[in-house]
This record gives structure tokens, sequence and C-alpha cells, in this order.
């Protein structure tokens, strides 16, 4: 009984160790670039400098995904754009140099800038038409404000790292967003507790979960007064530092779990659906420290 077990534990497809190979390699590369401002922090600062290795893992591991599965992910192309299966590929080397810019601080303001247009383009040509053509489904509208949340983080990295003008408008336009987003994902989770917190999708958090309504409604509460400081722009260091930290929570301690659970399954697709959640969610937290690191300690 436990040789099958280990045998499907590891019975991994292409796309599966791709993705988990690159988020691997990354945490290392970015967590060895952040290395000087984790010693100098002190306290939840220790996660606020963490924002761009939260950021940048999931972008390595969408980027994997996208190359291993490229013919997969062309299907999510538009019909009306031609060479399919060539703007999968580009993408996924596109996430890949974004989230090694991420990672090591390096031309950040461009990989940032550029990725958040990518999500906004996105949005406008992927993911609207399926909120018009399902206007009553939920889901469609939580992936246009998650998207829109990844888009404001993106900005508000590339406005930390520009100088001028330019920088307040870009870290203001994503604090905006990030607040909607926040908003919005707190109004559902006390609309469905059960779900997996965070990023309130379709799935359900696992009944072995200890306390799984009382993370939603937790969860939804600390949402909603996270979102209306952020909104307001008051205290929206604090504010942006308490939620990235419990985001970060709930990924290493929810979603890490079910991550190792579906990782037994025998489905590629499970397995591939638990590395998404706990991506999307780390990125949900990046985008949320991205903006506690962006913002003064005044604020």
């Amino acid at each position: 009984m436990h040789t099958t077990i280990l045998a499907t534990f590891f019975e991994f497809s292409r796309t599966v160790v791709s993705m988990c190979s690159a988020g691997i390699l990354l945490f290392l590369v970015a967590l060895w670039a952040a290395r000087a401002d984790i010693a100098r922090a002190g306290g939840l600062d220790k996660i606020v400098v963490l924002s761009n290795l939260c950021f940048a893992i999931p972008l390595a591991v969408f980027g994997a995904e996208h190359l291993s599965g490229a013919r997969f992910i062309m299907l999510s192309v538009p019909s009306y754009m031609p060479w399919r299966l060539f703007w999968a590929y580009f993408v996924g080397f596109a996430l890949l140099s974004a989230s090694l810019s991420i990672a090591t601080k390096t031309q950040v303001r461009w990989s940032s800038l550029l990725f958040g247009i990518m999500m906004f383009l996105f949005v406008a040509m992927v993911h609207i038409p399926r909120v018009l053509t399902s206007p009553g489904d939920r889901i469609p509208w939580v992936i246009v404000i998650r998207e829109m949340s990844f888009a404001g983080g993106a900005w508000i990295l590339a406005g930390n790292a520009m100088r001028g003008q330019g920088k307040s408008k870009l870290i203001t336009v994503g604090r905006v967003l990030i607040a909607i987003a926040v908003l919005f994902f707190g109004v559902e989770h006390f609309l469905h507790p059960a779900g997996c917190p965070g990023v309130p999708l379709e799935k359900l958090t696992p009944a072995w979960i200890p306390g799984r309504l009382f993370i939603g409604y937790l969860t939804g509460a600390i949402l909603l007064v996270a979102g209306a400081r952020i909104l307001l722009a008051r205290k929206t260091r604090i504010a942006a530092t308490y939620l990235g930290t419990w985001i970060v929570l709930l990924v290493l301690f929810i979603y890490g779990p079910i991550l190792i659970a579906q990782m037994s399954d025998p489905s590629t697709a499970a397995k591939v659906e638990g590395i998404n959640y706990f991506a999307d969610t780390l990125l949900f937290a990046g985008a949320v420290l991205s903006l506690a690191s962006a913002t003064p300690r005044t604020d």
C-alpha cells in the first residue's frame, strides 16, 4: 500500500515537473537576492521585503506551465488571433523573463510595467468576454478582479523602481486596483465562507482542514478592514503589511497542505490545479506586499 502511494506521488507529468522546478529555482534565486534586505529588516518587515520573491515565484511557475503545456494553453488564446501556439510560448518566455527580473531586482521598472500591461490585455481580450457571456457567474468576475490586482501589484513594483512623477501615479493606480480586489474578495468570503481563503475561486476548503468556516469569515473581515484602509490611503503600509502577512500564512498553512494532498492524486490535472492555487494566492500576497514595500512608513 505504501509503495503504491509513493509511486502515485512521484508519478509526475512534464508539466508538473517543470512548474515545480521553476518555482523552486526562482525561490532560491529570489531568496539569495533578498538576503541582505532580510538581514536588515525587523519584525513583519521581514515579510514585506519578500514582496519580490512572492511575486516572482508564481510568474516562473506559470511561465513553465505555458511552455510545457503550450498546446493546452493555446486554447485560451482568442480564436480571432493568428498563431495561437506562438502566443502561448511567447507568454511563457515573457513570464519567465519577468520572474527572473523581479526576483533579482534587475530592470524591474520595465519587466513589471510590461507584465501589468499584459495582465490588462488578458482582462480585455480573454476575461471580459467571458464575463459578458455569463454575467451571473461569479467566477469570471473574480478572475477579472484578480488579474487586475496582479496588474496593480506589478505597476507598484515598477513605480517603486522608478524616479520622477510617473512613480507616484503608477503606485496610486496600483493601490486602487489592489484595494478594489481586496474589498471585493472580502465580500465574497462572507458570501462563500467555505471556499478556499484568499482569492475566492470555486475550490472549497477541504473538510479535513479544521475551522474552515472560521478561517473564511476571519479572512473576509481582514480583507474588508484592510481594503478600506488601502482605498482611503490611511495607514496603508500597516494594512498592507498585516494583510500580506495573513495571505502568506494562508499559502503556507492552507494551500501548502492542499498542494501536498493534490500532488498525491494520480491525476495530472489535480496536481496542476494544486500548484496553480498555491501560486495564484502567493502572487496575490506578493501584490499586497509590494504595496506595503512601496508605501512610506508615515502613510
